[in-house]
């Protein structure tokens, strides 16, 4: 299905002959009753007349319609599809080409408690929409058990293929929606490991804006065919299943543990070398290796070492 935009008469144009038509009604009957009142039968042709114009009325009025900005109307005469009229305003056209909303009960338990109307599927909202998925439990690239969720902002672009292609639109749109996050986050890993952060591995944690564009892609392939156009899709929640959660958190912190210490050491054998390096280009003290052992033995303690340093006094030699 394709959408053909469709031009009407407009609707201020009818309506005079709309209140016309109905005006005509009572007062045809009215008179005709005068006349017979008054023994001339011509007044049954009045009557008569003002009957048939009852339906004429009926079918007039029900060809008119209003559209919304952002707002169309799909037409279909006797099941085929004829367009769609998507210009705001007052609109007439074939009466039997715009089917509008019924009437529902709204019942709890077997008693009616109201009757509301519904909506006609005929009329489609062409306005921006948006909703979040529900949060969904699903593994990661490397098989963790993460949740995620997104909200995804979209609108119907082809009122056609929203109708007739697919059933029930908007149901579609959140179905293929949920089904696109599990793809997304199944084909990324949920955060970098110790090993991984110099790489360009794209993750889900850390790559949100790559990982929210790729989302909107696959959701547009996935909708296409329901005449819908995805403004936005970001991820709103993600974070690591409960059951591992903790397991998860005690990682990260002895991966940091262990990126600090890395820096720590590579600091303190930065200054050791310096410290023995401006000793010996100075000739502050000439240094055996086995002296220099001890004070880089020294040395690594006080820098690398947790507590503060407790200081020993040597009364005697190195060798005693």
């Amino acid at each position: 299905m394709r959408e053909q935009e469709r031009t009407v008469m407009n609707g201020w144009i009818m309506l005079p002959v709309v209140i016309l038509a109905w005006l005509g009604v009572p007062s045809s009957i009215i008179r005709g009753g005068i006349i017979i009142s008054q023994g001339d039968v011509g007044g049954v042709g009045l009557i008569i007349l003002g009957i048939l114009l009852i339906p004429t009325a009926i079918l007039l009025t029900a060809g008119m319609f209003s559209l919304q900005p952002n707002e169309a109307q799909v037409l279909v005469l006797f099941g085929r599809y004829v367009g769609t009229v998507k210009k705001d305003g007052l609109h007439w056209t074939n009466p039997f080409s715009v089917h509008r909303g019924g009437w529902e009960s709204v019942k709890e338990g077997t008693e009616v408690k109201a009757v509301t109307r519904t909506r006609s599927k005929y009329r489609v909202s062409l306005r921006a929409r948006n909703f979040q998925t529900e949060t969904l439990k699903v593994n990661d690239q490397r098989g963790n058990p993460i949740e995620i969720a997104a909200v995804v902002v979209w609108r119907v672009l082809d009122t056609a293929k929203a109708l007739f292609d697919v059933d029930e639109y908007e149901h579609y749109v959140r179905i293929q929606s949920e089904t696109a996050v599990r793809h997304v986050a199944t084909s990324y890993p949920y955060d970098h490991t110790a090993s991984e952060e110099d790489t360009d591995e794209l993750t889900l944690r850390a790559n949100t804006d790559e990982v929210s564009v790729a989302l909107q892609h696959e959701l547009q392939a996935r909708l296409e065919k329901a005449g819908v156009q995805i403004e936005e899709a970001r991820l709103t929640h993600l974070a690591y299943a409960p059951e591992i959660a903790g397991a998860m958190l005690r990682r990260q912190q002895a991966e940091a543990i262990i990126a600090a210490r890395q820096k720590i050491v590579h600091g303190a054998v930065s200054m050791v070398e310096m410290a023995l390096s401006e000793l010996s280009e100075k000739k502050v003290i000439e240094l055996d290796e086995e002296r220099k052992a001890a004070m880089i033995g020294n040395l690594l303690v006080v820098l690398c070492g947790e507590a503060q340093a407790e200081p020993v006094i040597n009364t005697g030699t190195l060798y005693h």
